[in-house]
């Protein structure tokens, strides 16, 4: 089952519209100009990341520190660890 839940979790992020980060970021208080959210969407739409390596992570916060500022880049990790907190996935984030 594993397996599955990652392989899904991977194709979401390279289908991630940028209309679609910036509904995410209304919803989660995020604020996001609509270039960022599309550099954000090519970021992740062209780099090879594995969303479940903790060094990956670690890159795409970085990244996402550069396009946005090291501000939103914190509260995105926070709002990461406690949706997979809420969901039970820890497991799979190593």
């Amino acid at each position: 089952m594993s397996t599955f839940i990652k392989e899904m979790i991977a194709k979401k992020l390279k289908q991630l519209t940028s209309d679609e980060l910036l509904h995410y970021s209304k919803k989660y208080g995020f604020n996001l100009s609509q270039a960022e959210a599309q550099s954000i969407t090519k970021y992740l739409k062209t780099q090879q990341i594995d969303p479940f390596s903790s060094q990956d992570r670690v890159k795409m916060l970085k990244e996402l520190a550069r396009i946005t500022d090291l501000q939103t880049a914190k509260k995105a990790q926070k709002l990461f660890e406690e949706i997979i907190k809420s969901y039970g996935l820890e497991y799979l984030f190593n």
